[in-house]
C-alpha cells in the first residue's frame, strides 16, 4: 500500500493544497485491483489513517 502511495504522490507531482493530496491518497486506497482480496475497494483502517494525518498535519487536514 506504501508503494502505491508513493508512486501516486510522485506521479502527480505537486498539490495546490492538503485536500487534493488527501484526495489523491483516499483514490489510490479505494482503487479496486483485480485478483486481490479485497475486491470491494474497502478501506480498511481508514480511521486510522486519517488519525494518523490528523496528529501530523493538524488542522490542514478536513474531514
Amino acid at each position: 500500500m506504501d508503494a502505491r502511495f508513493r508512486n501516486a504522490v510522485r506521479h502527480r507531482g505537486h498539490f495546490p493544497n492538503e485536500q487534493s493530496a488527501l484526495k489523491v491518497l483516499y483514490l489510490v486506497a479505494t482503487t479496486k485491483r483485480p485478483n486481490r482480496e479485497n475486491l470491494t475497494g474497502q478501506i480498511y483502517g481508514w480511521k486510522q489513517i486519517l488519525n494518523t494525518l490528523t496528529i501530523h498535519y493538524g488542522d490542514r487536514v478536513a474531514y
